[in-house]
């Protein structure tokens, strides 16, 4: 008896030519590099392909996850049981609605975001640029940097409800957004795209500000590694990095795993890193921060996939 693929399942279920790949390679679709197969990884290009496949999806009882640029994500080594998707196409537009609004797909990158702001003269998001991620991602956990947040320049979210398949939009009030929090987390669904407001201003400042925040990064932060950035949220009162240096952390390491000698608040990829490695020296980390300081720290990586 022949055993059907789930990769041929789809493709003669899914009523569109959807781009599948099986055994896919999850280790290169993640900022850290790390990572088993999945099942499958499918790219949809436009919102009846993701509705149609997210169908078939749950008639089957088939796991499945939607994944950005992958830079907060921690895939098992031993991979994922399911579906991978991916948004592609007409989830990386980016539109300008009037003069200080735009409409932004989820696929888009964040930084690609802030590159059509400053080119149309929009000042709000400078904060935000050379965040490695997609807008979808950042818009979900209200992704933010050096006193920038999502929340700030958001006005609206539409979004898929896989539970009804229904396509809905809310305004910002409604988004429940916090601290590295969104009521999407809370919530089975697909952010399509988002719409913000920002305001005019002098592309040249615009510019400046964007220049400054990436060569911040750049000075601080170990961009030339593999990583997830910053691996835990800020306690309240306290900075996780300098919490984590003051324990005497920096350089330490779990294989290819290793606390980053340039910022405490980074795990980087040396080389060959495991899941495994990483989330032993995440315990480990948050074992001794909480043995010297009575902090308990909170993981900002998602690991996702089997054990």
């Amino acid at each position: 008896m022949m055993i059907t693929s789930l990769l041929e399942k789809i493709k003669k279920t899914v009523p569109f030519d959807l781009e599948l790949y099986a055994n896919e390679d999850l280790s290169k679709h993640t900022t850290f590099r790390i990572g088993g197969d999945c099942e499958v990884f499918a790219k949809v290009a436009n919102t009846d392909q993701l509705i149609s496949l997210i169908h078939f999806l749950k008639s089957e009882n088939i796991p499945y996850m939607i994944l950005g640029n992958g830079s907060n994500t921690l895939f098992s080594d031993k991979g994922f049981s399911g579906v991978i998707i991916s948004l592609c196409e007409d989830f990386k537009e980016i539109t300008l609605l009037d003069q200080n609004k735009i409409k932004c797909s989820a696929g888009a990158m964040l930084t690609s975001l802030c590159i059509f702001a400053r080119d149309n003269s929009l000042s709000g998001c400078e904060e935000l640029y050379g965040i490695p991620g997609s807008v979808g991602g950042a818009t979900y956990m209200n992704a933010g940097a050096y006193g920038g947040e999502m929340s700030k320049i958001i006005s609206s979210v539409t979004y898929l409800d896989c539970e009804s398949e229904e396509i809905k939009t809310i305004h910002c009030d409604k988004c429940n957004f916090s601290y590295r929090h969104s009521t999407f987390m809370d919530q089975k669904c697909v952010i399509l795209s988002i719409n913000i407001e920002l305001e005019k201003a002098d592309k040249d400042y615009i510019t400046a500000k964007m220049l400054d925040y990436m060569q911040r990064r750049r000075d601080k932060q170990p961009l030339e590694y593999p990583s997830a950035g910053s691996v835990f949220k800020r306690p309240e009162g306290y900075f996780a990095g300098a919490l984590i240096e003051q324990s005497g952390l920096k350089g330490t390491s779990v294989g290819g795993a290793q606390v980053s000698e340039k910022h405490a608040g980074f795990i980087i990829n040396k080389g060959n890193a495991t899941c495994n490695d990483v989330l032993t020296l995440i315990d480990m980390i948050k074992s001794t921060v909480y043995q010297n300081f009575n902090v308990e720290l909170e993981c900002e990586i998602r690991p996702i996939g089997d054990n």
